[in-house]
């Protein structure tokens, strides 16, 4: 997390609405210097002086109310996600979803969930964003990850640092940018996770396409949708996912890769089970 990131993403994001998403009239912007709306239309819609808000844009202002950021939220066009990033960044909701970051342990139960599902690849993951187990299916789709040791065992992390991974993702880009918007709020969600402030600063260093990215303040967070891979042995495939939380689990998150029955990619994942039977699955020390 950086030092202003709350100031830093109110400006991404009034940068990128336009005089007209607003209602404001036809020819409100001319003359206009700068993309986006200004920091007194923001400041107007939002019923706060311009002072204040511009002491918010550059640090200056600290805990503003739950009153002002929902207002800035209705007047920069926020959708649920984005709303609750911005509380997270100002600190609204961190007490409450900052936790501990210790290491997760995979419990009996949910390591017998997993091996169940022969025809669907299924991992875990913490709040860390480690993988702490996945099933046979898992390991024989994602070999590259599954050798990982424990604490550098990332999907996002191998998804924008290792090469191979533009081979497995069809559409590397798309999915790199969501592994990036996921970060932001799990950042922001906690603040003191040195564990995830770690991957991001190594994410800086190492990967050419990351600090463009996540300069952009995008934040999303999905639960289901559509991967297409290329498996060397299964060959391309369209999986469906869909991402559970465990109640009895906090912070862990089961992700489950499944095809329709009788498509061509679950025939491709029923011939990858057979073809690498009996495989070991990932540790999870």
């Amino acid at each position: 997390m950086g030092k202003n990131d709350l100031g830093d993403f109110l400006r991404a994001r009034r940068g990128g609405l336009k005089p007209e998403e607003i209602g404001l009239p036809d020819g409100f912007d001319g003359g206009r210097r700068v993309s986006g709306l200004r920091r007194s239309e923001v400041a107007q819609l939002a019923g706060v002086s311009t002072e204040y808000y511009t002491r918010l844009e550059q640090g200056r202002a600290r805990q503003p109310s739950e009153q002002v950021l929902h207002a800035l939220c209705d007047a920069l066009r926020f959708d649920d996600i984005e709303r609750r990033h911005l509380f997270a960044l100002a600190g609204a909701t961190a007490e409450r979803l900052d936790q501990a970051e210790h290491a997760s342990r995979l419990r009996p139960a949910l390591r017998q969930v997993l091996d169940s599902m022969e025809l669907a690849s299924a991992f875990i993951s913490d709040r860390n964003l480690t993988v702490v187990g996945g099933n046979a299916l898992w390991a024989l789709l994602f070999p590259d990850v599954a050798a990982l040791p424990r604490r550098e065992r990332s999907m996002a992390r191998w998804t924008l640092l290792d090469p191979r991974a533009r081979l497995v993702w069809r559409d590397w880009e798309r999915v790199a940018r969501d592994y990036v918007h996921g970060l932001r709020l799990a950042a922001a969600a906690q603040p003191r996770n040195q564990h995830i402030a770690n991957l991001i600063g190594e994410l800086m260093m190492r990967s050419p396409e990351f600090p463009a990215w996540w300069s952009e303040h995008r934040v999303q967070e999905r639960s289901t949708g559509l991967k297409r891979l290329r498996h060397p042995v299964a060959g391309d495939l369209e999986l469906q996912y869909e991402i559970f939380t465990s109640v009895a689990d906090p912070g862990q998150s089961m992700v489950v890769y499944s095809a329709p029955a009788g498509s061509p990619s679950q025939e491709r994942l029923r011939l990858l089970a057979s073809w690498g039977r009996e495989p070991a699955a990932p540790a999870e020390s």
